[in-house]
């Protein structure tokens, strides 16, 4: 064949095409596993950081070894509650929480997680929500009277850096420890305040300084998240 004619270059160029294609569909499939590991992993390490249970990850020899042995020792139950906050058998863990929050509530399975340190127990909820420039999501652990925050941490997918994005700070996180989500008897959830803009309580905390917005969007989450599960405190509180 001519290697200076059209078809020769077509030919030659649709070779490449396909070669380059199927490395590519290689390469994906191989980092697929991997990829899928360390969001299971990270899945992992946010629960535990929610009740404060990931120390020295960096020093260990190895992370996801560390991670994996602490979910495992910590992290006794994992479960899903309906719409009547009653407890239904599945796949919690794994569970779409966006593909939920947009179903009728009626509709809803949500996940729950369950720490056991020595007899002390505290139930991990998941929230997700909208941030100022996209997802924003984390877990709120509760004690076991339902009512008292234990610990939160966030995170999110392209909130501003020194602004918005500061809600994965240990700082800001810190600040939900000992809130309460019910106020004379009604579920209140914990407002996010502008930074300094009122004195605090047991009901609010203060937001980021430039990142009104995220912080508020951060209030708006965990009130739109938790109120799924009210019916499911009230019943562990009536069985308490």
């Amino acid at each position: 064949m001519n290697r200076d004619s059209n078809v020769y270059t077509v030919l030659y160029a649709a070779v490449l095409v396909v070669i380059v294609a199927a490395a590519l569909a290689v390469a994906a499939g191989a980092l697929k596993a991997p990829q899928e590991k360390n969001k299971e992993v990270e899945k992992k390490m946010n629960i535990l950081t929610s009740v404060d249970k990931i120390h020295d990850v960096s020093k260990a020899d190895d992370k996801n070894t560390y991670i994996e042995n602490e979910y495992k020792k910590y992290i006794v139950e994992a479960f899903l509650v309906d719409a009547n906050g009653k407890r239904v058998e599945g796949d919690a863990f794994n569970m779409d929480l966006k593909a939920e929050l947009k179903k009728p509530e009626r509709e809803r399975l949500l996940p729950v997680f369950v720490c056991n340190d020595k007899g002390n127990k505290q139930y991990i909820i998941p929230v997700r929500g909208a941030g100022l420039w996209g997802a924003i999501w984390g877990y709120v652990a509760l004690n076991d009277d339902f009512s008292t925050v234990y610990g939160a941490v966030f995170d999110h997918a392209g909130e501003t850096p020194g602004l918005g994005a500061e809600i994965a700070l240990p700082e800001f996180q810190k600040q939900f420890s000992g809130k309460k989500i019910y106020r004379d008897g009604k579920f209140a959830s914990v407002e996010v305040l502008k930074n300094g803009s009122a004195p605090l309580n047991d009901y609010n905390v203060d937001g980021i300084t430039g990142g009104t917005i995220t912080s508020k969007a951060v209030g708006k989450m965990i009130f739109d998240c938790l109120s799924n599960y009210t019916k499911f405190f009230d019943l562990q509180k009536q069985n308490n």
